[in-house]
Parts: structure tokens; sequence; C-alpha cells
């Protein structure tokens, strides 16, 4: 196993650590969202560090390629749960975050059937960084509800882009 992909298993480590931390903030700001918003931030900076180690050390695998998103996913889904259990971001946000995530998943598995690996592009990268930043803004200012509902709409937004993006990128895969 390379060491980009040690590193992604880390952040998938940092998944249970950071929910916990989330449960024991129950919410609201204070010592524990703190806690957690450090935990999230340095799972997030793993996913920049895996793929920079990836790169410039010729890491590259496949197996690198199913996890890192996975990784984000797992890391993204948790945060947006516990935000929507506090009545903080809404179901059906969180739904078409789930919708478009087990979609592109399937369109990876259908491409890899065919041999061939769908890497993250560029559109998925900037839909992780920008939901990354915003739920760490959550994180650091839970209460404020034009910043939320900003936040909601970019995450929103670049969540239908990428996903579209993929499959007009990808819809050969399904068809032959």
């Amino acid at each position: 196993m390379t060491t980009a992909s040690k590193i992604t298993l880390i952040r998938v480590a940092f998944i249970p650590v950071f929910m916990g931390l989330m449960y024991m903030s129950r919410g609201e700001q204070g010592f524990w969202m703190y806690l957690s918003l450090v935990v999230f931030i340095l799972a997030s900076i793993t996913d920049y560090v895996d793929g920079q180690i990836a790169r410039k050390w010729n890491q590259i695998s496949d197996f690198g390629k199913f996890l890192d998103p996975l990784a984000d996913k797992l890391l993204v889904i948790a945060a947006m749960t516990m935000f929507c259990q506090w009545g903080m971001f809404p179901a059906w946000a969180l739904m078409l975050v789930l919708t478009r995530e087990f979609a592109v998943t399937g369109l990876r598995l259908v491409a890899v059937g065919k041999g061939k690996v769908i890497a993250a592009g560029w559109s998925g990268k900037v839909k992780t960084t920008c939901t990354m930043v915003g739920l760490c803004v959550l994180m650091a200012f839970p209460h404020i509800p034009w910043l939320t509902y900003l936040i909601i709409a970019v995450i929103v937004i670049t969540t239908l882009y990428s996903g579209v993006q993929y499959f007009i990128q990808n819809w050969k895969c399904l068809w032959n």
C-alpha cells in the first residue's frame, strides 16, 4: 500500500472521532464544536496531502483513485448528517448530495467493469473543496441563517454541476 493511500485511510479513521466530537457539541458553538472543526480540517487537509504525495512520488493507483473520493464522501456525509439531525441542513439537500454520490459511484463501477477507471475530475474537486470549506464555516458559525443558506446553495449548485458533468463526460460507459 502506498503512502498516499495510508494517508487517505487516516482520513477515514478521523470520521468516527469527528462524529463523536460533533455529538458531544450537540450542535452548539463552543469547545466541542471547535474541536470537531479542528478534526474536520485535519481530515480535509489529508485530501490535499495524499494527492500531492501521489503525484510527486508517482503513487497514483487504481486503489487510490477509488479510496480517495470514497473517503471524501464519508467525511462530508458524516458532517451533513449531523447538521441535518440538528435541523441546520435540509434533508432534501442531503438527499441530493447522496443521490449524486451514489450515481457517480455507480457510473464508476460500470466503468471499472469495462476496464476504465474514472478519477476525480476538476468539477468534483471544486465541489469537494466548496463543500468542505462550507461545512467548516457552518461549524465555526453554526447559527447564522443567511450564511447557512448561502453555504447550502453553493453545496447544491456545485453538487449538481459536477454530477451532470461526470455523466456528460462518461456517458459512453453506460451505453457501450
